[in-house]
């Protein structure tokens, strides 16, 4: 009896520390921004231009994984979706850290609605209610600050 004991004993005692052992710490990555391209936003009244640093989402993998899991970007950074096809087009912001302005542009490259201080984690649908090819996100603030308006219009490089 006291050696059938003493065998359970160092059974439990194995496998608590097996399983102690097996235990996985998950971390997130950080995310760091990665120049892909430059892009200009003419103003239609005047000639301003505001001049950013673009990753550019043109892959399904991009496009569906967008600015998830960012802690932060710059001011002078923004992340442009290229699509194959001029739609309606619905974003949310499903593990979006940061608040961002949406920028959605026609196949003509010129503004034709926003969706403005989209707020962190919320997965309400944000829709370009006209058609358009690109959407371009930048941080919350942003579209009001620049005065930027429906007509004015984008170039971009890779």
């Amino acid at each position: 009896m006291f050696f059938k004991h003493v065998i359970l004993v160092s059974i439990v005692v194995l496998s608590t520390f097996a399983c102690k052992k097996d235990k996985k710490t998950i971390t997130q990555t950080d995310i760091s921004f990665k120049k892909e391209g430059e892009l200009t936003i003419f103003k239609l009244t005047d000639s301003t231009k505001i001049n950013l640093d673009i990753e550019i989402a043109d892959t399904d993998f991009d496009i569906q994984t967008g600015l998830m899991y960012r802690d932060s970007m710059k001011k002078n950074q923004g992340m442009l979706f290229v699509f194959d096809d001029v739609t309606k087009r619905y974003f949310y912001m499903k593990n979006t850290k940061i608040s961002l302005d949406i920028i959605y542009i026609n196949d003509t490259f010129k503004i034709v609605s926003f969706q403005k201080n989209a707020k962190p984690f919320d997965e309400t649908s944000l829709p370009s209610n006209v058609p358009a090819k690109y959407v371009l996100e930048v941080n919350a603030g942003l579209v009001d600050s620049w005065s930027l308006s429906v007509g004015d219009s984008i170039d971009y490089s890779k």
